[in-house]
């Protein structure tokens, strides 16, 4: 045992050396170390007969296995027979554009994770993979790419031949995806794999606009939306950025040379019809003052009670607007007196809806000038009348498009809107009648505070890129018959005049048709995701065997986004929940508590985590990223900060352990590489001990059931409450409670008290014998235990173990039995009273003592 134990400290110290190093010497094949340079080819299964390497190496354990997994269909809902249920996920579909960071490491962990425990359970499982064609950020990548390439832009081209473009681009960088969920091990069913512009999902897509719009429930409207100016298009709340100002700070703006000024407040007057009096209001864009239709004050406000019934003069045109008295008016604001636009604020919008107020848009006024360019003239022109009064710092948020980088202004236009009151109403009550369970359930709160105060839901976008909404703007020839102006929805252009006749009591050669120009929210398709991708509406049969599905999980930050909406469309078009759990993880923020963000340095490719990359590579990243050079400067800074040495290799296994144990910091998650590191020495620990159990073991060793000693009971006793541990975890998406559970049993239990302290020597050869079973059991139990959190390192030393019957157990770990306390269990043993069952006992070992 003492040799054992300098053999783990010696093995100890060579863990953080590269592999490369030490063991792909060619020269060494013929000592039995397989060497690291001779690649298993592409499905078949990895040489498991030479020796175990002497030391542990994520790149020689995690080559090979996964293209066999693949090759054998263990991750397909066909593979063997089970009788146990079925469990379905579908994973939520990442954007085409870009790659995966380490928030979407955390949900592939944990989804592979569950996804392999029911599969070990025994039950039919399918976890379905997809892609979402992200209509903004890739229009926008296309475009860039366009421009930098061949100074063309997407007009140039047109609609028809920039599509075509965005496809040959998804065709050729789309997949990078998928080559990053392989090598985190996760367990999906490629041969179903979708993306959102589909042909299958396309027609779901389609089908589920027409219904809801013949239905009523999808109608046009003109509102307030969020406007990006580069784009052109009206974008969700999602894809808006808040950035926080303090005072006066200048911005860069897409389309201007110069800085915008923002975080100020302009005050100025307006002069009241019929006298020499003036009322000053104050706004942070005063640009916006060209469509002003009102000033508002409180109605108990004393300073303006005289002026009641009374007009003020706009004084860049003959434009007359009320004083209106409304409790809305904050009177220790400013002056206590507030201009009213609608088409241009939120507030005001809301505000006049009641009124007959004119809505004016002022992004055309004056012709041919940019908004930004106005706010100068506007500034100017207000002094040279004297109605300027003063600006200063004032703290504000400014909206920003997530995408192009400008900024958004609240805009009047004609839109798609979903009806959103009577689907929140079933999504809420279906969580309040227990049909469909939210966990954690402190967002219950956040849950019924969205869909008990929902609003409609804005689903046309001004884009090229996405599904193009299946609505034809109708002009009846005769004006005499009609006012001329109306919308059908149709599945394509001959049902739309059959339509427009059916409703105008005309002949279809009467209508002139046009399809709308607009693509649907990619929160749209979204929606539908957990139908459309088994072929609804159509009568599958895959949609009749994993609809509705088990489990949604996900981030917390786009549970109204898209959970909501899956709930609220699932139920609307199929009748049923999509799905009769959620379950919602952290969001993963960096060691210092700092959001991901690019220009912070801090946004980390899982892959580089896994293989390990020098500070040079993570600096080249950078360079070749979109970022402006001075974002870019600061980026490589907080890298220089956070990572001097860059990242080591640590393996996809000591990743997925690392965010599965992150998981209990609540709503975000601190993410140290360091830790991450501490769990790839964790697997050396694995490494070393199921090394030196094979040698105890023997060559000759053959499993079976044989009586055990006192401490054999004890470490099988151990076993069995790490396994209940495990499974209650598992049924209650503790995963803190299953890693600490499996950590404490291989590191605390086994190897350190178990293996060095009380395995029989050589010296009691009786006892060793049967001590042996014991040791077996724990090790294939134990390596089955963590298999779903540590796929490659358990496979890799399970398939070293002997088998108990060699015929009939399954060829691989992913789809052996995961263990049961049943299986463990020891009948005849109970604890010594006062021990203390934690990771360490008070006692040398805890004594069982028999009935």
């Amino acid at each position: 045992m003492e040799k054992f134990q300098q053999k783990k400290e010696t093995e100890a110290k060579k863990k953080t050396q590269p592999a490369t190093e030490k063991k792909a010497k060619p020269e060494k094949k013929e000592l039995g170390v397989i060497t690291y340079n001779v690649p298993t080819p592409p499905g078949e299964k990895k040489d498991v007969v030479s020796p175990l390497p002497d030391a542990y190496s994520p790149l020689y354990v995690e080559a090979a296995w996964y293209s066999w997994w693949e090759k054998q269909g263990f991750f397909k809902p066909e593979y063997g027979q089970n009788p146990r249920g079925v469990f379905m996920m579908c994973i939520p579909p990442p954007n085409v554009t870009g790659s995966l960071h380490l928030g979407h490491a955390l949900t592939n962990a944990i989804q592979d994770s569950l996804t392999r425990w029911h599969r070990m359970r025994g039950e039919t499982t399918l976890w379905n993979p997809g892609c979402d064609h992200a209509g903004i950020a890739t229009q926008v990548v296309v475009e860039k790419k366009l421009m930098r390439e061949r100074g063309m832009s997407r007009h140039d081209l047109g609609r028809e031949n920039f599509i075509q473009e965005v496809w040959k681009w998804k065709n050729e960088k789309g997949d990078r995806i998928y080559h990053q969920l392989k090598k985190l091990g996760s367990t999906l069913d490629w041969d179903r794999a979708c993306f959102t512009m589909d042909e299958k999902l396309s027609y779901g897509v389609q089908e589920a606009f027409i219904r809801m719009h013949e239905e009523g429930v999808i109608y046009r409207s003109k509102r307030l939306v969020n406007w990006s100016c580069t784009l052109n298009s009206a974008i969700s709340d999602i894809e808006v950025d808040k950035k926080e100002l303090t005072g006066r700070t200048l911005l860069p703006v897409p389309g201007y040379k110069e800085k915008v000024e923002f975080g100020v407040l302009v005050s100025f007057a307006y002069k009241v019809e019929g006298s020499d009096e003036e009322v000053i209001v104050a706004t942070t864009r005063i640009e916006t003052m060209l469509g002003d239709t009102a000033v508002a004050v409180h109605p108990t406000d004393p300073r303006y009670q005289h002026l009641k019934g009374k007009t003020v003069l706009h004084p860049f045109c003959d434009r007359k607007m009320p004083i209106v008295f409304d409790d809305f008016v904050d009177m220790s604001f400013g002056t206590g007196a507030v201009k009213i636009t609608p088409a241009h604020d939120h507030n005001d919008y809301e505000f006049v809806l009641w009124s007959s107020f004119l809505f004016l848009s002022i992004l055309s006024v004056p012709q041919g000038m940019k908004r930004f360019e106005a706010r100068k003239a506007v500034l100017q022109d207000l002094k040279d009348r004297g109605q300027f009064k003063e600006t200063k710092d004032n703290p504000m948020v400014v909206p920003v498009c997530s995408r192009s980088k400008d900024i958004v202004e609240p805009l009047l236009k004609p839109q798609w809107y979903v009806n959103c009151s009577d689907m929140g109403k079933q999504a809420a009550d279906a969580t309040r009648e227990g049909r469909l369970k939210i966990i954690p359930d402190h967002h219950l709160k956040t849950w019924y505070n969205w869909l008990d105060n929902i609003r409609d839901w804005c689903i046309s976008r001004q884009l090229w890129w996405g599904h193009r909404i299946p609505a034809y703007f109708i002009t009846v020839n005769d004006p005499s018959d009609m006012d001329g102006h109306y919308w059908v929805s149709g599945r394509s252009e001959e049902e739309a005049r059959q339509k427009a006749a059916k409703r105008f009591c005309g002949k279809t050669e009467q209508f002139f048709i046009l399809k709308n120009e607009d693509v649907l929210d990619t929160w749209f398709s979204s929606g539908i995701f957990p139908f459309s991708i088994f072929g609804w509406p159509n009568e599958t049969q895959d949609l009749n065997m994993f609809y509705p599905g088990t489990l949604l999980e996900t981030g917390h930050d786009i549970l109204f986004f898209w959970v909501a909406r899956m709930v609220m469309m699932g139920l609307k078009l199929t009748g049923k929940l999509p799905f009769k759990e959620v379950y919602l993880h952290a969001v993963v923020r960096d060691a210092h508590g700092r959001k991901m963000s690019k220009s912070l340095g801090n946004v980390i490719d899982p892959l580089d985590v896994i293989t390990g990359i020098t500070l040079e590579g993570l600096h080249a990243q950078l360079t070749d990223s979109n970022l402006d050079p001075l974002e870019a400067e600061k980026a490589k800074q907080g890298q220089k900060s956070d990572y001097p040495n860059g990242i080591p290799e640590c393996g996809t296994d000591a990743l997925r352990f690392a965010l599965c144990a992150y998981t209990s910091q609540g709503r975000d998650i601190n993410l140290d590489v360091n830790r991450i590191l501490g769990y790839r020495h964790f697997c050396n620990k694995l490494w070393n001990a199921v090394k030196f159990s094979m040698k105890s073991l023997g060559d000759n060793f053959v499993p079976s059931e044989k009586a055990q000693s006192v401490s054999d009971r004890w470490i099988l006793s151990r076993l069995s409450a790490a396994v209940g541990l495990c499974d209650a975890g598992f049924k209650a998406y503790d995963f803190p409670a299953i890693t600490t559970a499996i950590y404490n049993f291989w590191l605390y239990e086994l190897c350190d008290i178990y293996l060095v302290r009380n395995f029989p020597t050589t010296e009691q050869p009786r006892q060793a014998l049967v001590s042996r079973q014991s040791l077996y059991t724990c090790l294939e139990v134990g390596l089955r235990l963590l298999s779903p959190l540590m796929p490659f390192v358990t496979e890799e030393l399970y398939q070293r173990l002997p088998r108990r019957r060699p015929l009939s157990d399954p060829p691989s770990i992913s789809v052996t039995s995961y263990p049961n306390t049943e299986e463990v269990s020891l009948r005849k043993g109970r604890k010594k009273e006062g021990c203390v069952k934690t990771n360490k006992c008070t006692n040398d070992f805890c004594a069982i003592i028999l009935k």
